[in-house]
């Protein structure tokens, strides 16, 4: 079997990832391997696994996606609503690691 050729990260993959969603919740992920992110709304599971692997160098195991909805919130008596967000959870294969700190 060929080795698998590394692919240079293109600019669709740093716009599909906009930036690293950190959370309580998405902490207690990164125990077990699971990194969290925000992404484009109109980004699918396999462009998000590769955007993931061009520009990290990883191994990516599983990607999981939902939208999260925006609160309606109240800003000085006036009501407001936050926007929609994408958000994906990226499960890694085992060793591999990002470090969130740096990541974009």
């Amino acid at each position: 079997m060929a080795a698998k050729k590394k692919t240079e990260a293109t600019e669709r993959d740093y716009q599909v990832i906009v930036a690293p969603h950190i959370t309580e919740k998405a902490t207690l992920g990164s125990e077990h391997g699971q990194i969290t992110f925000k992404v484009k709304k109109d980004a699918t599971k396999p462009e998000i696994k590769t955007a993931v692997e061009n520009i990290f160098g990883v191994k990516v195991k599983a990607v999981n996606t939902l939208i999260q909805k925006g609160k309606t919130k109240r800003f000085k008596g006036i009501m407001g609503k936050r926007s929609d967000f994408k958000k994906a959870i990226i499960t890694l294969e085992d060793g591999q690691t990002i470090d969130t700190g740096s990541a974009i």
